[in-house]
């Protein structure tokens, strides 16, 4: 199976169609996605404008706390971002704060970089630090605080601190999002996963200006669809949306929890879109589950772990449930 969550189509190829269709678990994906509006024609037929994609960006500002709209850079996904951003440095060494979201390390890696898996910030020794808070798939969370004063240390000799925040929207205390534009710091944010609308590939980066000028010269011009631009613009300005989705996944997450410990499954950690497991029974499990076309996360680093994403109904997790007990 993939390094990351989905993968359906991979799936059918090993366990066969289920009768009931797919349920996917395996992504961090929010199952009750924002409703996507009827979008103006000109959203589809014109290449989009400054005068929009500044809207967006204003919107991204205020949905993240961020300083200035001059510090906020869109782009198609945050997947785009992570595989760029390494060209923008010369060879170095870097840290990956892990086990985390493997592409990280892959993608410094494919640049040409040194690259160490950590489980600390380090004292020093690196020239760049990736972290993802709160951690996938762990859901371990380092203090804003401290993660501000290091980008601070690494600023002072001429690194860089990333701090990938894909999750941050279901704890939005832990975002660094509000010093964005600080030398030595860049943050990573991915519409997707909160907003449940990965498909719409929509992503932002948070920074010193100069680097974001360099990726978006990269990322070339019309970077962002314009539909992207528009359902983005609705859904970061819409705060009673978010507001009560936090709510629902926080009541979903602790569902989840319970369904999994009455089936003796310990949560390891996770955040509300996520809960990592720990069992020695990880590799059947998945198998299993599999098999009933219920399509767990999966790792080849870690054979006693099992993420599961949140059901997205009652008959998904009743599903879920009688697998379980299966």
């Amino acid at each position: 199976m993939r390094d990351h969550g989905g993968g359906l189509a991979e799936a059918a190829d090993r366990f066969g169609t289920p009768a009931g269709g797919w349920i996917d678990l395996s992504t961090g994906i929010n199952p009750w996605p924002y409703a996507v509006p009827a979008l103006a024609a000109d959203a589809w037929v014109r290449l989009p404008g400054r005068d929009s994609m500044d809207t967006l960006l204003r919107a991204a500002t205020r949905a993240y706390g961020a300083p200035d709209s001059a510090v906020v850079l869109a782009a198609p996904g945050s997947q785009a971002l992570i595989q760029r951003l390494p060209f923008h440095r010369d060879r170095c060494r870097v840290a990956v704060l892990g086990p985390t979201y493997a592409e990280h390390a892959r993608c410094w890696r494919l640049a040409g970089h040194e690259v160490e898996v950590v489980p600390t910030l380090p004292e020093g020794g690196f020239d760049v630090v990736v972290a993802t808070n709160p951690n996938n798939p762990d859901g371990r969370r380092l203090p804003a605080g401290d993660l501000v004063a290091f980008a601070a240390i690494m600023a002072r000799r001429g690194g860089l601190l990333v701090v990938d925040e894909a999750f941050a929207e279901v704890t939005p205390e832990v975002s660094v999002a509000g010093a964005a534009g600080m030398d030595g710091l860049c943050v990573l944010r991915s519409f997707g996963k909160f907003y449940g609308l990965a498909g719409l590939r929509l992503g932002f980066a948070l920074g010193a200006t100069g680097l974001l000028r360099r990726l978006e010269a990269d990322l070339g011009p019309w970077a962002v669809s314009g539909p992207a631009i528009e359902i983005g613009r609705l859904a970061l300005g819409d705060e009673a949306w978010a507001r009560t989705t936090r709510e629902r996944l926080s009541e979903a997450s602790a569902q989840l929890d319970a369904l999994l410990a009455a089936h003796g499954l310990s949560v390891l950690g996770g955040t509300d879109l996520y809960r990592l497991v720990e069992t020695d029974r990880a590799g059947a499990l998945f198998e299993a589950l599999g098999r009933r076309g219920i399509l767990a996360r999966a790792f080849d680093a870690h054979p006693r772990w099992l993420r599961f994403g949140l059901p997205p109904d009652a008959a998904a997790s009743a599903r879920l449930a009688d697998a379980l007990k299966a």
